[in-house]
């Protein structure tokens, strides 16, 4: 029996994880079938395939293996990055699966953005099918979806703790929609219970060679979303979400199977689900239609909020340049807003809609980055799982992977389609993550910090002489050991120095959760460290830690750098340092307080 807790948790997990796969239905038949004859042999070998995708890749790569190595709850991309690092040997390791997460991030960029246009386009396409709205023009419809995309990210900003909890419930419904609809159609053809055999999938790939492989590239839409399971297993934990699935599994089987059987029925369909629905209950084909485009709209949601966690956690894993955050709710952290990212998405969102204009021919590009990046998950997780000689799920991550691997292969043949879309959505952010890196490398060579010893001797003999001002100074340093020249320049050149100077160093942690806060030994007379330990996913309120440790600053200094290159790699760098805020806006400290110290630093 479920207790009411973990009925709560499997509810939300609907509204929150389950959109993007829960809407797959819509499309990916439609565009599966149209790749192949529709002979009931080749209808069985592809819902067949569809069956075993979803079980090899989501049941078993996602919501067992992956979900097995989530870090106190927490799982994703950069989850697996931060488990493996500490586990290897050489900094080529460690470069390498770095530069696998980096690829893995930018891949769900490039997904991000073809997931609601799709979803979204997709369902208002049914409209056809309503009696006098036969002949709307795809203009039309693509400027349906486009006003439907711009409120979706308009409304961003208020958040979306007030209408979240209507998410779940919606997509039980939109759930047991497609769960009954598929079982009135299996009623009538239930021979395509077959399709449960693997047989079928496994003939059909043999019989219909290289353009059977190519299938693979479109059955493969059925799994988007699958890596939301571990992606968003902090915001709801494990259990909720694999039991989640399990209902969902079911429902999304049943209803494949009725697409399959409706079609065996009538082989002209060209919109097989809104067909099917439109053919079993026409009075209930608006309410479906209607609930349909709000099943796309929570999915979008889904990608748009876990794109913001992605964010978050590419600037507190120091891997992205910071951006202006917001916190849209005051019960829960986890819900951020990042304005910058919002509007390149839907930005990105329209113009994919306006290019492709039809669902079929965004479904042509659709699947690329998705396959990318399970084969990212599918090596990190066989490298893990091999390391702690775990040799059994090691052997089944490794088959998974090859299959991962097949599914990559057979969507290639997409670029030239539309599919170099998601690649060249996805550069951008993989260019920003290397171009930043790099840059804070070379950046922090060329600041030349101080060491510590030479510091406190110089720091001594001014704090001794020197007239101090009442109060505390707070000064952020990323380690104590090398003192930021801007800290240098404050004391000795401007001769800025205060009764109580405290230096505040924020360490990230190996565990993604977990904030805490305390003062070390004192460096010297008037000179303090207060250190302050953080969870790579944690969201910190670095103002309130502060007083409740009895700090209260009369000011704040941090370093500011006015780059200059003659190379252009390091002009973009500086470009994007101007662009966004610094550290301690970041970290929402009181502006009247802040005092930046400018450097200017020649790479």
């Amino acid at each position: 029996m479920l207790d009411r807790e973990t009925f709560k948790g499997i509810i939300r997990s609907l509204g929150l994880v389950f959109g993007d796969i829960g809407t797959s239905p819509i499309y990916t038949l439609t565009v599966v079938l149209a790749m192949t004859s529709l002979t009931e042999e080749h209808i069985l070998g592809i819902l067949s395939l569809i069956i075993w995708t979803l079980i090899l890749i989501v049941s078993i790569e996602y919501a067992w293996l992956a979900m097995n190595l989530g870090q106190k709850g927490e799982g994703g991309t950069i989850v697996l990055r931060e488990i493996l690092i500490p586990m290897l040997r050489s900094g080529r390791q460690v470069g390498f699966v770095s530069l696998l997460s980096f690829i893995g991030i930018s891949l769900l960029f490039g997904d991000g953005v073809i997931t609601p246009a799709i979803s979204i386009l997709s369902a208002v396409e049914g409209m056809k099918l309503i009696p006098g709205l036969e002949g709307t023009g795809q203009k039309m419809l693509v400027m349906i979806a486009a006003i439907i995309a711009i409120f979706l990210f308009g409304v961003q900003k208020k958040g979306t703790e007030k209408v979240a909890g209507a998410f779940g419930p919606l997509m039980f419904i939109w759930f047991i929609s497609l769960a009954v609809s598929g079982i009135v159609s299996i009623i009538q053809v239930p021979a395509v219970m077959k399709a449960i055999n693997p047989y079928y999938a496994i003939a059909f790939l043999l019989q219909n060679g290289i353009p059977g492989f190519f299938v693979l590239s479109q059955v493969i839409l059925c799994a988007t979303g699958g890596e939301a399971l571990f992606a968003d297993m902090g915001h709801l934990g494990r259990v909720p979400i694999v039991k989640a699935w399990k209902f969902v599994f079911v429902t999304l089987l049943l209803n494949y199977m009725g697409q399959g059987a409706y079609v065996v029925s009538h082989p002209e369909a060209k919109s097989v689900l809104f067909e099917m629905i439109f053919h079993q209950a026409q009075v209930l084909y608006i309410p479906f239609l209607v609930l349909s485009i709000i099943a796309t709209v929570i999915a979008s949601q889904a990608m748009i909020s876990g794109m913001f966690s992605i964010v978050y956690q590419g600037i507190t894993t120091r891997i992205l340049p910071m951006l202006k955050v917001d916190y849209t709710s005051k019960k829960l952290q986890s819900q951020i807003y990042i304005d910058s990212v919002n509007w390149f998405l839907l930005f990105s969102v329209l113009m994919v809609m306006i290019l492709f204009k039809e669902s079929s021919s965004l479904a042509a590009a659709y699947g690329l980055a998705v396959t990318g990046d399970m084969v990212l998950t599918g090596i990190m997780m066989s490298w893990i799982f091999f390391l702690k000689n775990k040799m059994s799920k090691f052997t089944i991550a490794i088959f998974i992977t090859i299959i991962d691997i097949a599914f990559l292969l057979s969507s290639l043949h997409k670029i030239p389609y539309g599919g170099y879309w998601s690649i060249l959505l996805a550069l951008i952010p993989f260019s920003i993550i290397m171009i930043y890196i790099s840059g804070q490398k070379r950046l922090y060579k060329a600041i030349s910090p101080m060491l510590l010893d030479d510091f406190l001797k110089e720091y001594n003999e001014l704090y001794k002489n020197m007239p101090k001002i009442k109060g505390t100074a707070l000064f952020f340093a990323r380690e104590i050991i090398k003192i930021p020249p801007y800290m240098a320049n404050t004391m000795f050149n401007n001769n800025i120095i205060y009764e109580d100077n405290i230096i505040v160093s924020l360490i990230k942690t190996e565990n993604p959760y977990g904030v805490s806060g305390s003062f070390k030994s004192e460096l010297a007379d008037g000179l303090r460290v207060f250190e302050i330990y953080m969870g790579y996913m944690e969201v910190v309120d670095v103002e309130a830690l502060l007083k409740e440790n009895g700090i209260e600053e009369k000011t704040i200094f941090y370093g500011l750098e006015d780059i200059v290159s003659d190379n252009v790699i390091w002009r973009i760098y500086s470009m994007i340092k101007k662009l966004t805020p610094a550290f301690v806006q970041f970290y929402k400290l009181p502006p009247h307080k802040l005092h930046g110290i400018l450097s200017r630093i020649e790479m």
